[in-house]
């Protein structure tokens, strides 16, 4: 997409109520992108405005469940790097499709014994930067951390907030992340405090 399809799809998503957290994990861009794309009314803005970023697209990846799985496979792979896990833990929205796969083939191509477990982060729950330090919520829903050694699942590694934020909540709950496994990381990760990042795509930025 170009600058005028970001800004109208992100005014399309603001008008049904999604929140600049949302917008920035539907585009894959960085929170700080979502929120310069609501504010612009058009595309008619200097370039030096613009913030320093790119927008992911995947919907080819994400229609497809055949895909969806041949590449959670490929991310499972690289996790498995770091050894059995026993919860994998998908960040809502766009990384619980590959962490439900990638749990499954754990448990039935591996033989292991592996649950799934689904993380919340604040940017998705709050319009109000003043809450900008509260922590995400994994769903009580799914599984426990406690005690387990997790994998964390999400599609793009913007900024590594997000990561910085479930990495803590894990370790607060008494869990261990063994792995990060991301599609792409923007930001050219190796460790998120101390846990490895393993992508299947790491974009660097010359200049």
């Amino acid at each position: 997409m170009d600058n005028t399809e970001l800004i109208n799809k992100a005014h399309e998503l603001r008008a049904h109520g999604l929140t600049t957290g949302e917008i920035a994990d539907e585009l894959n861009v960085s929170i700080d992108t979502a929120r310069w794309l609501t504010l612009q009314q058009s595309a008619d803005t200097k370039k030096e405005d613009v913030p320093v970023d790119f927008a992911v697209n995947w919907n080819s990846l994400g229609g497809s469940s055949t895909r969806l799985k041949y590449v959670s496979a490929a991310l499972s792979d690289m996790a498995l790097t770091e050894g059995e896990a026993d919860v994998i833990l998908g960040i809502a929205v766009s990384g619980i499709p590959f962490a439900t796969m990638m749990a499954d083939y754990y448990s039935y191509e591996m033989g292991y014994d592996t649950a799934l477990a689904v993380f919340h982060p604040q940017k998705t729950k709050i319009e109000n930067e003043d809450f900008a330090d509260n922590a995400g919520t994994i769903s009580t829903n799914f599984a426990s951390v406690e005690g387990k050694r997790v994998v964390v699942v999400d599609d793009v590694i913007t900024s590594g907030k997000t990561m910085d934020e479930v990495i803590k909540t894990i370790k607060d709950l008494g869990g261990e992340p063994i792995a990060v496994a991301v599609l792409i990381d923007k930001a050219g990760f190796d460790y998120i405090d101390g846990v490895p990042v393993k992508s299947l795509i790491s974009v660097s930025r010359l200049g």
